[in-house]
Order: C-alpha cells, then sequence, then structure tokens
C-alpha cells in the first residue's frame, strides 16, 4: 500500500452517495476501502474503479463482519492511518409511528445508529487512536439528514435514527479531540439515490385501515417525487470530499436544494407553525 497514498473507508458504497464519494476520492488520488452487502456488489465495485479501490463484503449489523472488514484494512494499511472513515450506510424506513411493528423500528436503529456506532468503534485505532500508527490523524464523516433535524410525518424511524447520529456526532467530537480526529457531519436534503426511488415500493397495504393511511401514501408519492428531482449524489460527495480535506472543516454541512425554504427558513420559524403546516398540507388534519 503507498504511503504517498491517502486511503479512505466508505461504507455503502455501490450507488447514490457511497458510490458517488468514492469515485471522488478515487480521481483526487485516494485508495477507496468500500464496503458493500454480498460479493455481486463487490465485483461491480471492483469493476468500475479497478486498483484504487478495494471492495470489502460488510455488513453494518454484523460484528463480525465489521471485525473481518477492519482487519483487512489493518493489515492493508501496515502502519499507516486512515485519512478518513465515511459513515454512509443507511436505509430508510417508515409508516404511522404508532402503528409500525416494533420490529421495524428495531431494524432502522440497528442499521443507522448501532451500525454507525459500531463501524466506527472498529475502525478507531486506524483513525488516530492506535498510538503506534504513522500519519496525521483521520477523520469521520456521519452522513445524517434534513430530516435528522426538521423532522417529518410517516418516517419515524428514519427521522429518530439521523437525530441519533446527530447526538452521536457531537458526543464524539468532543471525545475524540484527545486523538485528533475530527468528526464532521453532512447532513443533506433531497438527493437523486435509491433509498428514496425505493419509497414508492413500500408496501402500504397493512396500513389500508388506518385513518392516516390516505395521508400516508401522498407522502410516499410526495417522496418519490422529491427524490427524483433531488440533488445528485456527486453533489454531495464534493461536500464530503471537503469536509475530508479542509483545513478546517465545518461543524456541519446542511446540502440542501432551495436553501432558504427548504433549511433556513424552516429553522427560523415556529415549530408548532411548521408541524400544523405540514399536517395540514398532507391531510393528517383539515383546514
Amino acid at each position: 500500500m503507498s504511503e504517498s497514498k491517502r486511503h479512505g473507508v466508505v461504507t455503502g458504497a455501490v450507488s447514490g452517495i457511497g458510490r458517488a464519494t468514492t469515485a471522488r476520492l478515487v480521481r483526487e488520488g485516494w485508495h477507496v476501502f468500500a464496503t458493500v452487502l454480498d460479493q455481486a456488489e463487490a465485483d461491480d465495485v471492483s469493476d468500475a474503479f479497478g486498483d484504487s479501490v478495494t471492495a470489502l463484503v460488510m455488513d453494518v449489523t454484523d460484528e463480525e463482519s465489521v471485525a473481518d472488514a477492519a482487519r483487512a484494512v489493518h493489515d492493508a494499511m501496515g502502519e499507516q492511518r486512515l485519512a478518513g472513515l465515511v459513515n454512509n450506510a443507511g436505509i430508510a424506513l417508515g409508516g404511522p409511528a404508532m402503528e409500525l411493528p416494533i420490529e421495524e423500528f428495531q431494524r432502522q436503529m440497528e442499521v443507522n445508529v448501532i451500525g454507525v456506532m459500531r463501524v466506527t468503534q472498529a475502525f478507531g485505532g486506524l483513525l488516530g487512536m492506535d498510538p503506534e500508527r504513522q500519519g496525521k490523524p483521520g477523520r469521520i464523516i456521519m452522513l445524517s439528514s434534513v430530516a435528522g433535524q426538521l423532522g417529518a410525518p410517516f418516517m419515524a424511524p428514519y427521522v429518530a435514527s439521523k437525530h441519533a447520529v446527530e447526538g452521536l456526532c457531537k458526543s464524539l467530537r468532543i471525545e475524540l479531540q484527545h486523538y485528533g480526529i475530527d468528526v464532521v457531519m453532512v447532513g443533506p436534503g433531497p438527493v437523486r439515490t435509491p433509498i428514496w426511488e425505493k419509497a414508492q415500493e413500500v408496501d402500504a397495504t397493512p396500513y389500508h385501515n388506518s385513518p392516516l393511511y390516505k395521508p400516508m401514501v401522498g407522502f410516499r408519492d410526495y417522496l418519490s417525487h422529491i427524490g427524483a428531482n433531488g440533488l445528485e449524489p456527486e453533489v454531495i460527495a464534493d461536500r464530503i470530499y471537503k469536509a475530508l480535506t479542509e483545513a478546517a472543516p465545518r461543524l456541519r454541512y446542511a446540502v440542501v436544494p432551495q436553501r432558504f425554504a427548504n433549511w433556513t427558513l424552516p429553522k427560523l420559524l415556529p415549530e408548532k407553525w411548521i408541524d400544523r403546516m405540514i399536517a395540514k398540507r398532507t391531510g393528517i388534519v383539515e383546514d
């Protein structure tokens, strides 16, 4: 492994933001350890990027799988440190919160929160916690979402998971100063990725008799629309690269289309007013 190159780990690298981030880092001369869920995805990533990427099969919910991936990177790095870890892997689950099977909520947290913590702990030594390693400490990039701060109906598991990641990031950011490891949050708005394309595939029939069924289906269709018209993943990848390489990165980057309407204004207006407006627009309450 070349000592002149920077090396990074990107989770969930087969598509969307993870794929775009891998491509951006490769263009900048990095070697990327790209994690995917199965061998077919690993072959796809390897074919696309060649020797600039090492594809690793890793499931963030499987402790042994994560440990194996970290061990592979450890062996490949020699005495060097990683320059970055991009915690991108995630899923989006939803439905009326009070009717959602608790197993769905648990699955969401297992991937988006516990999985993130599992991966971060596994690669901590390579990023700078191991004093025997050489080079500058690396940076950890946490992928959140506008929803992690603003919330949204029928997305309680996803919103809660991203809100939890926001808190996790803040705590780690303070603690890891001891090792010189920066922790940076990137919180995109709607992005044209498969995670939102799959919203249209969600089976709403279990909630057919719910009084919230019609608003939920309408909101599902709205998510598909804004996802299809969202930012390109490459825009987020550019911001991630900036967060990894700037001399003094921000604590949080909000990458949001139509920023004033979709981020600045909702942050300024009273939350109670915003809640009422969303409830009316979605049909949760009548005018």
